[in-house]
């Protein structure tokens, strides 16, 4: 995750040029991202320039969340706050992060909010005053987002219950359910929508949260002008499960388990994200073999994600037949993950500083099998999908979205790249030892949903080039660290001295403790860029764990692209931003 120091001190050097050496306080972290501290009073205008007046700007706001810091212990270096809000930028022509951070008090937990620089804000600050409690000045709708607008507190805040068992029997009286069932009355004003124009009424219509189309529980609000879509209003948070507040009670390695049900498709990928920040944090080098066994398995996983994102894509456009074929190569691919791992879609498989185990006896067999009999199937799907008719009519030239608004809006991944964008993050920030291997990026130029078709069936070609290439190389050596914070001392040491028995008993029972620190772990994952920010306050769990999920984005790009369609258009729509409910909520 580091970037080029040279680079970094300019970027750090060019805010202090212009707003002051005394307004933007560094902060070395051990992700080697560069930190600046900036007051609320210069924020926006700090903003501003980052993204349009430096040169080689940091077009896209990444991620941005905040940290309740009133219990944490070790700060040193930083300036005092209560909590702190987290702006993580981007920038793609220096391909490096940005990391801005805002100290706030408890009575004055506010900004601005950034919405007239970056679009994609809306929902970040929403989640963040939903959360956290922190309000953006002057923003359009700073409405809760992820939990029910009737609920009480800001769930990760420190002095808000972590568990179930810390609150008080769940009670529904009837006064409060007669409120709850007038919530559910839709009024379009709540919603920022009118119910008419001058020359019309406007119809309102629900997709989901029950529907097929929307892929899991999903509302999507629509206003119509007869039969043209003019918004649509997504509605999310039926699917949150708290994923943060996991992450921050249980241990840096009982927390893995939690990861692999974020986007639940992608199975050790999940793992690959939070143990690049671990990892990260902790100093651990990953051994060569481990690397290629990562790789290995992650690159099975991209393709059974896709496999089910081909199939269910197929299929709401009106094709049945793919989605049994597709799901059938996805069984062959699940024996060689219960093969390896010990269980199929959530596997939990990697481990801090490698893999839980070595690949079993036979493994390399079982790859050459896969090998040869995708590519064929690949060939046939070719024919039967991408060469319909009736698919390219509903898919071509409909939702489609330009690079820049891409980046406006924090996408990546197949969809980005779908725009004509050749970008990349194992290309351009490798990790794992991507850089190693021979690929290629697929691109396509035009941003629609066929083009994003068009991405996601070449990844799945090159992730069968790079399994390829891991089989023929597989590297000999050890597939875990040996770093002590990795495992325990040897098992047949720890009966020979006392401080040996000890941390073995301790690193079994509590796991590692990581130093100090915050850093950011972020890959390629299937569906886009998924990063993990954790903050360790040096000790056995994460005081701070933030999933930036790309389904998430991806999502809040749903009106720009339906807007003048029409809903079978919308059902298209959904099933090719390829998302994932538990990744969009958490």
């Amino acid at each position: 995750m580091a970037a080029p120091a040279t680079t970094a001190v300019t970027a750090l050097d060019q805010l202090r040029q212009k707003f002051g050496a005394d307004a933007v306080v560094s902060q070395p972290c051990p992700d080697g991202i560069p930190t600046a501290w900036i007051g609320r009073d210069k924020l926006h205008a700090a903003m501003r320039y980052l993204k349009n007046e430096i040169d080689r700007p940091y077009r896209m706001l990444y991620d941005l969340t905040a940290i309740d810091e009133r219990v944490r212990e070790h700060r040193e270096g930083q300036p005092p706050s209560d909590f702190t809000v987290v702006y993580h930028l981007f920038s793609f022509d220096r391909n490096e992060y940005l990391r801005v951070k805002v100290p706030l008090v408890e009575d004055k937990a506010a900004v601005d909010s950034l919405c007239d620089v970056w679009p994609n804000a809306n929902w970040y600050e929403r989640e963040c005053w939903d959360l956290l409690g922190i309000r953006f000045e002057n923003h359009p709708f700073l409405e809760r987002l992820i939990m029910p607008r009737s609920w009480q507190g800001h769930p990760l805040r420190k002095d808000h219950p972590a568990r179930a068992t810390e609150m008080g029997p769940f009670q529904l009286p009837e006064e409060k359910a007669a409120e709850e069932e007038e919530r559910l009355r839709f009024r379009p004003e709540e919603y920022g929508l009118k119910r008419a124009s001058e020359d019309s009424d406007f119809i309102f219509l629900n997709i989901g949260p029950q529907h097929p189309g929307t892929h899991g529980v999903l509302r999507v609000i629509l206003q119509l002008d007869g039969e043209v879509i003019l918004d649509a209003i997504p509605e999310i948070g039926y699917h949150h499960r708290g994923a943060e507040k996991m992450g921050e009670r249980q241990s840096w390695h009982t927390f893995i388990p939690y990861t692999d049900r974020i986007d639940y498709l992608s199975g050790v990928q999940n793992n690959l994200a939070y143990l690049t920040a671990v990892e990260t944090l902790a100093g651990i080098k990953v051994p060569p073999r481990a690397q290629v066994i990562r790789v290995m398995t992650c690159e099975l996983f991209r393709i059974i994600s896709h496999l089910v994102w081909y199939g269910t894509f197929a299929q709401d456009v009106g094709q049945m037949s793919p989605v049994f074929y597709m799901f059938n190569d996805r069984e062959r691919a699940f024996g060689m993950v219960e093969a390896i791992m010990g269980a199929r879609m959530h596997p939990s498989w990697l481990r801090i500083g490698g893999s839980a185990h070595d690949l079993p006896k036979g493994w390399d067999k079982m790859f050459r099998e896969f090998l040869d009999w995708m590519p064929k199937r690949m060939r046939e799907y070719d024919k039967i999908v991408m060469r319909n008719s009736i698919f390219k009519a509903r898919t071509q030239g409909v939702g489609a979205i330009t690079t820049e608004q891409a980046i406006d809006w924090g996408v990546t991944g197949p969809l980005l790249r779908a725009t004509g964008y050749e970008w990349d993050f194992r290309k351009k920030h490798p990790y794992s030892g991507y850089d190693n291997f021979e690929f290629d990026i697929p691109t396509s130029p035009h941003g629609d949903c066929y083009d994003r078709a068009v991405v996601h069936v070449e990844e799945i070609n090159q992730s069968l080039r790079i399994i390829e290439q891991c089989v023929k190389n597989m590297p000999e050596g050890p597939y875990k660290s040996d770093h002590p914070l990795a495992q325990p001392p040897v098992k047949d040491r720890t009966m020979h001295d006392i401080e040996t028995l000890i941390n073995h008993f301790l690193g079994v029972s509590w796991g590692p403790v990581i130093p100090a620190g915050e850093g950011l772990g972020a890959i390629e994952a299937p569906k886009g860029n998924n990063g993990y920010y954790l903050v360790s306050d040096g000790s056995t769990m994460s005081y701070r764990t933030r999933i930036r999920a790309p389904s998430f984005a991806h999502m809040q790009t749903l009106p720009e692209m339906t807007r003048g369609l029409m809903v079978p258009d919308l059902l298209a729509i959904l099933g090719s931003l390829d998302f994932v409910l538990a990744d969009i909520d958490r």
